[in-house]
């Protein structure tokens, strides 16, 4: 290994690292904010109703607003 490829390696090394944390960051806050809730009702969907259609995202997203409106649970307003 010459001194170019050792001082790399660390360097590499922190960037894969900041790469995971930024990727795990987005994955919380696009989680926390909902934005893949489509796509987790369509795997489920497939998985247990195979053969049946899943619902428009337009549907999924309206009856998920109207289930919180008649059960608001932990929300502040």
């Amino acid at each position: 290994m010459n001194r170019a490829d050792a001082a790399t390696t660390p360097l590499r090394t922190l960037l894969g690292a900041v790469g995971r944390v930024g990727r795990g960051i987005r994955w919380y806050i696009t989680t926390l904010m909902g934005d893949s809730a489509y796509a987790t009702y369509v795997a489920h969907h497939q998985r247990q109703h195979p053969g049946e259609a899943p619902m428009t995202e337009r549907q999924f997203w309206r009856q998920r607003m109207d289930d919180q409106d008649r059960n608001p649970g932990a929300r502040c307003c």
